[in-house]
């Protein structure tokens, strides 16, 4: 698959604003930033220290605009989009779908409903349904482009994206039914130039036939990525928006999404796009609800499926499809203590003490003592996200070793157990008002079965390990440069 296009080099307009992200923290006196998703420490230099004075930055000129984008890269600040920015008449929708006639005709229903869609063009492109004639009367008002054999999804997506003229394309499945308003809250974000794609939340339509999976697929679908906006990249905190709902600029897709890949071919479209210096942001301020699984078989079946991408991930971008990122530092502290006994517990005191030390000298400021208070603490939240990643990874990933390991010992049973039912509490709490316990954790368990499943079976087939192996996160606090180039200054 060839790559997308560079983004322009255009600056965030004048107008524009960026004000910083919950959970980023100021220190020294405001010369030094700590936040983002992996956790990112942004040392300010005098210049822009004074630019930012608050907790808001202004877009005014050049110099405001270039520090407001490297706040907003960083995943320390949010933006308030103003400036010149896209209407609906800009945009196409293009819908790809096999055999859904009903899907079709109540999605077209919903964008006709919102003034804001109700006169866009509209593509359905039909991919090879049975009944093509059946399709064709549903989407009465719209444009149809037909694929005689199916090609996949992506290939659909692309067939539509090929065929619109306007700036920006609008991708929804025929499973979603978008809420009013959806796309006047995602177009304001187009305002920046160099963004690519902007997903809104997708949350469940209510099921006409509810099943035993249903509250469990309401709370924690894995299509919906949450309440919270931000940007999204590889190995951060949101690696990836669905393809189910995004609103993109055509330019910067390239020939759009890879028809080679059946699964996982949105992952594999933010990741492009992020390597080739786009930005990617989700707006759960716009909403999109989709028709989950009912059955908890045809549930299954998709999470099965969703492991099985995992494979040609890797086979693309290496180790940004890790299923764990660790540090080697918390690594070094984890694997004694998990291991028991004084002399596992000494070791790990150890790895964490060193790792306190390491980090802090690495965030010391110029003349400033190391600030050890911080250090510590940044390491002890690393340590327990850490634990909780490799938690995860043997109830998910590798439960298959897992399994293996509690057949042979029954220390490694009783171990098991406890971090199942730890792990199912501890994602159970967020949402104990809208599902019960038992229920939460037997759902979760068989989730992470089918997932472990398919990419298990997805790397035997693809006879590549990668998908499987750990990785290390990116460093909080890279290395200072010696000396200052051109375009190359101090933030």
């Amino acid at each position: 698959m060839t790559g997308v296009p560079p983004p322009p080099d255009a600056r965030l307009p004048d107008g524009y604003a960026v004000r910083l992200a919950p959970g980023t923290r100021r220190r020294e006196d405001g010369a030094v930033l700590l936040g983002g998703s992996p956790l990112r420490l942004l040392r300010l230099s005098a210049r822009a220290r004074a630019l930012l004075a608050g907790d808001r930055l202004p877009v005014t000129d050049a110099v405001t605009a270039a520090l407001a984008a490297r706040l907003l890269d960083a995943g320390v600040a949010v933006p308030e989009p103003a400036g010149p920015a896209p209407g609906p008449a800009d945009v196409t929708v293009v819908v790809p779908v096999r055999d859904r006639a009903g899907g079709v005709a109540r999605l077209l229903a919903a964008l006709r409903a919102d003034p804001d869609t109700a006169g866009v063009r509209v593509l359905v492109v039909d991919d090879g349904s049975a009944d093509p004639g059946a399709l064709a009367a549903a989407a009465a008002g719209a444009e149809v482009l037909r694929h005689e054999r199916s090609r996949g999804p992506a290939a659909a997506r692309n067939t539509g994206l090929r065929a619109a003229t306007t700036d920006l394309v609008a991708f929804l499945d025929s499973d979603c039914v978008p809420g009013p308003g959806w796309l006047a809250a995602l177009l304001p974000q187009m305002a920046d130039p160099r963004l690519a794609l902007v997903a809104p939340r997708v949350t469940a339509l209510p099921s006409t036939a509810p099943g035993w999976v249903t509250p469990y697929e309401t709370a924690v679908s894995a299509l919906d990525m949450g309440p919270v906006p931000g940007p999204v990249a590889p190995l951060s905190g949101l690696s990836y928006v669905p393809s189910a709902a995004l609103l993109a600029r055509r330019a910067a897709l390239g020939e759009g999404f890879d028809a080679g890949m059946r699964v996982a071919e949105d992952v594999d479209l933010v990741w492009r796009l992020a390597a080739a210096g786009w930005r990617v942001r989700y707006e759960p301020a716009a909403r999109v609800a989709h028709d989950h699984p009912s059955t908890t078989g045809a549930w299954l079946r998709r999470r099965a499926v969703y492991g099985t991408g995992a494979a040609p991930l890797a086979a693309r971008h290496g180790s940004l499809v890790a299923p764990v990122v660790v540090s080697p530092w918390t690594a070094a502290a984890l694997v004694p203590a998990v291991a028991g006994g004084r002399p596992g517990r000494v070791l790990a005191a150890g790895a964490l003490a060193a790792s306190t030390v390491r980090l802090a000298r690495r965030l010391a400021g110029p003349g400033r003592p190391a600030p050890y208070g911080l250090a510590a603490a940044l390491v002890v939240r690393g340590g327990a996200a850490g634990a909780r990643t490799l938690a995860r990874a043997v109830t998910r990933h590798h439960w298959p070793l897992a399994a293996a390991a509690a057949l042979a010992s029954r220390r490694a049973r009783r171990r098991l157990a406890v971090l199942a039912a730890a792990d199912a509490v501890l994602a159970w709490l967020p949402h104990r008002d809208r599902v019960g316990l038992l229920r939460f954790a037997a759902a979760r368990r068989l989730e992470d079965l089918a997932y472990g499943a398919g990419l298990w079976a997805g790397a035997l087939r693809a006879r590549d390990a990668r998908a499987l192996l750990p990785a290390a996160p990116p460093d909080i606090a890279p290395p200072r440069r010696r000396g200052t180039r051109a375009g190359r200054r101090p933030t």
